[in-house]
C-alpha cells in the first residue's frame, strides 16, 4: 500500500473541505426534508379528510352521506331519542320523531266498505269508535305563478280633461320582474342553499318560469344594493359591541378594474360576541391594512377584538385601543398540519406535535366544563384549571422553540405559538372572553361551501351585493330567524321606510319572529 505524505497545510485543507461538504450535506438534507414535508402537506390538502377530529367522541358529520348517517337496517323514519334513567346508567330509547305540529295537514280517511262493516259473530252493523292515526311528510314542488297588477284608470264622464290612474305600489326594485317572495327565494337558494343561478334558472324552467341567468343576476345585484341602509345600520351596532370577531377569506372577481381575473380579492368577516348576534361580510380588492381600517373605523374604544395571527389586526387593535385576543383553534391547526405529515408508522403520543395537540385539548376540556356556567364561575374555573395548563404549554414551547427547524411545519407552529402567546393567554383574564375565533369561522363556512358551486363573482357590484346578502342571511341564522321569511318582509317594507326609526325596525331581531 502506497504511503501518501501530506503537509500540515494540505491536511488542514482536506479537513476543512470535508467539514464544508458535511455542512452542505446537512443543508441539502434539511431542504429535502422540508420539500418532502411541503409535498405531503399539499397532498393532504388535496386528498385527505378536512376534519380535525381527534377521536370518536368528536363528531363531524357535515360531509357524511346518507349511507353513513343511516346504516343498513335502521328504520326509514327519522328517529328521536329519549333518556331513560336507570340506577346504574342512563340509556336512550329510540322512537319516531313526531312531525312538526305547525305544518299544514291534509286528512285522508280510510274507511271499510259497507259490506265489511258487519260483525262476524252476530251480524250486527259495526259503529265507528275512533281512528288510528299515522302521518307522512309530503312535499309540493316549486309552484311558479304570475301576479298580474291591474291599476284602475278613472275618467270624468262629463269632460275629457280629468283622467286618474291608481299609482303603482312601491317596490324594492322599481319595475322589477320578480315579486318580493320570488327575490327572497332566489337569494336564499344561492346564499343559503349554495344553488348557483344557472341551476336556479334550469329549476324554474321545469315549472314554467322561463328566466335567464342574467335576469336573476341583475336582480341579485339590485336587491343587494337596496339593502345597503340595513347593512350600514348593522355595522353601526357591530362597531358598538364590546366583543368583535374578525376574519377574512378569498373571493374571485372576474371584472375588477386594474386586476386580472385570476387575482384574489377578499371577503372580510366580522361578528359580534356580545349584544344582538350580527354577522357582517365586506368585500375588498385586497388584504392590506387600508381595507381593514375602513371596516373597523369607528369601533368602540376599549372593545375586545379576537382574530387569528394576521398582523393587520394587530395594527387595528393598537390604533383603536382594543384588547386583542388570539385564537387557540387556529394555533392548534398548525400542530394538526405538522402531525399530519409524520409517517403513520412513526406517529405516537410522544411526537411533539401530538403532545401540543393533547395539551391544547386540555384547555378545551375546561371550556367544555364552563360552557353553561356564569361569567364569574367560568373565570374561577379558568384560574384554577386553565392557568396551570398554560404554564405547561409555555414550558414546552421554550424548551423546543429553537430546537426545531423554523421552516418546517412544526417549526412554523412553534413560532406562531410564540408570536401569539401574549394574545393567546389573555382570554383567562375575563370569563366573558372566548378561547377561539370559531364563531367567526363558522359564519364564513357557508360562504366557502357556496363558493365551490358558484366559483366567482362577475363584477365588483356583484361581490358587494353578495357580501350584503350573506350578511343578512347569516345574521338571521345567528338570531334563529328564518332567512326566507325575513327577506320577504324586508323587501316588502324597505321601500316604504322614511325615518331612522323605520330602518331600525327592519333589523332582523325586530322585524322577524324567531324560527321554531
Amino acid at each position: 500500500m502506497a504511503t501518501i505524505t501530506l503537509t500540515t497545510e494540505e491536511y488542514q485543507a482536506l479537513v476543512a473541505e470535508r467539514e464544508s461538504l458535511n455542512h452542505r450535506l446537512r443543508i441539502v438534507t434539511v431542504e429535502r426534508d422540508l420539500l418532502q414535508e411541503k409535498l405531503k402537506a399539499f397532498l393532504r390538502k388535496l386528498f385527505d379528510a378536512k376534519s380535525e377530529v381527534r377521536g370518536a367522541d368528536q363528531k363531524d358529520l357535515f360531509f357524511n352521506e346518507a349511507e353513513i348517517l343511516a346504516p343498513a337496517g335502521t328504520p326509514v323514519a327519522e328517529e328521536a331519542t329519549t333518556e331513560i334513567e336507570i340506577p346504574a346508567h342512563t340509556r336512550k330509547k329510540r322512537g319516531r320523531k313526531p312531525l312538526d305540529p305547525n305544518l299544514p295537514r291534509e286528512v285522508v280517511r280510510h274507511e271499510l266498505p259497507e259490506s265489511e262493516r258487519v260483525c262476524a259473530h252476530d251480524g250486527s252493523a259495526l259503529v265507528e269508535i275512533g281512528v288510528e292515526i299515522s302521518e307522512q311528510l309530503d312535499i309540493i314542488p316549486q309552484q311558479v305563478r304570475v301576479i298580474q297588477h291591474q291599476r284602475v284608470k278613472y275618467a270624468c264622464p262629463c269632460c275629457d280633461e280629468s283622467i286618474k290612474v291608481t299609482p303603482a305600489p312601491v317596490r324594492i326594485i322599481p319595475k322589477g320582474l320578480l315579486t318580493e317572495a320570488a327575490l327572497a327565494w332566489v337569494v336564499t337558494s344561492k346564499y343559503m342553499d349554495a344553488l348557483p343561478l344557472y341551476r336556479q334558472a334550469a329549476l324554474l324552467g321545469r315549472f314554467g318560469g322561463d328566466l335567464s341567468r342574467n335576469t336573476l343576476a341583475a336582480s341579485i345585484v339590485r336587491v343587494g344594493e337596496a339593502v345597503q341602509p340595513i347593512i350600514n345600520l348593522l355595522r353601526d351596532h357591530l362597531l358598538d359591541a364590546d366583543l368583535v370577531h374578525g376574519d377574512e377569506t378569498t373571493i374571485q372577481v372576474l371584472k375588477e378594474p386594474g386586476k386580472k381575473a385570476q387575482t384574489k380579492s377578499y371577503l372580510w368577516a366580522q361578528a359580534t360576541g356580545s349584544g344582538p348576534p350580527i354577522r357582517l361580510f365586506g368585500y375588498a380588492p385586497g388584504r392590506g391594512g387600508n381595507h381593514a381600517r375602513d371596516l373597523y373605523a369607528g369601533i368602540k374604544p376599549g372593545a375586545v377584538l379576537i382574530t387569528d395571527g394576521y398582523e393587520v389586526y394587530g395594527g387595528i387593535a393598537e390604533a383603536s385601543g382594543l384588547t386583542h385576543l388570539g385564537c387557540w383553534a387556529h394555533c392548534r391547526r398548525y400542530f394538526v398540519e405538522a402531525e399530519a405529515v409524520i409517517p403513520k408508522t412513526a406517529r405516537s403520543p410522544g411526537q411533539l406535535a401530538t403532545q401540543f395537540i393533547a395539551i391544547i385539548g386540555e384547555l378545551y376540556a375546561v371550556e367544555s366544563k364552563a360552557k353553561d356556567k356564569t361569567t364569574a364561575e367560568r373565570l374561577r374555573l379558568r384560574d384554577v384549571q386553565s392557568r396551570p395548563v398554560l404554564q405547561r404549554i409555555e414550558a414546552m414551547l421554550l424548551k423546543h422553540l429553537h430546537a426545531v427547524v423554523p421552516g418546517s411545519l412544526l417549526g412554523k407552529a412553534l413560532h406562531y405559538l410564540s408570536a401569539q402567546w401574549p394574545k393567546l393567554v389573555r382570554y383567562v383574564e375575563n370569563g366573558a372572553w372566548p378561547i377561539d375565533n370559531n364563531l367567526c369561522e363558522n359564519a364564513i363556512r357557508p360562504f366557502v361551501i357556496g363558493r365551490r358551486n358558484w366559483l366567482f363573482a362577475d363584477t365588483v357590484a356583484g361581490a358587494n351585493a353578495s357580501a350584503n346578502l350573506y350578511s343578512l342571511i347569516e345574521t338571521c341564522k345567528a338570531n334563529h330567524i328564518d332567512p326566507y321569511a325575513y327577506l320577504v318582509s324586508l323587501f316588502r317594507k324597505l321601500p316604504q321606510v322614511i325615518t331612522a326609526d323605520d330602518f331600525e325596525a327592519l333589523l332582523p331581531w325586530h322585524l322577524a319572529t324567531p324560527a321554531t
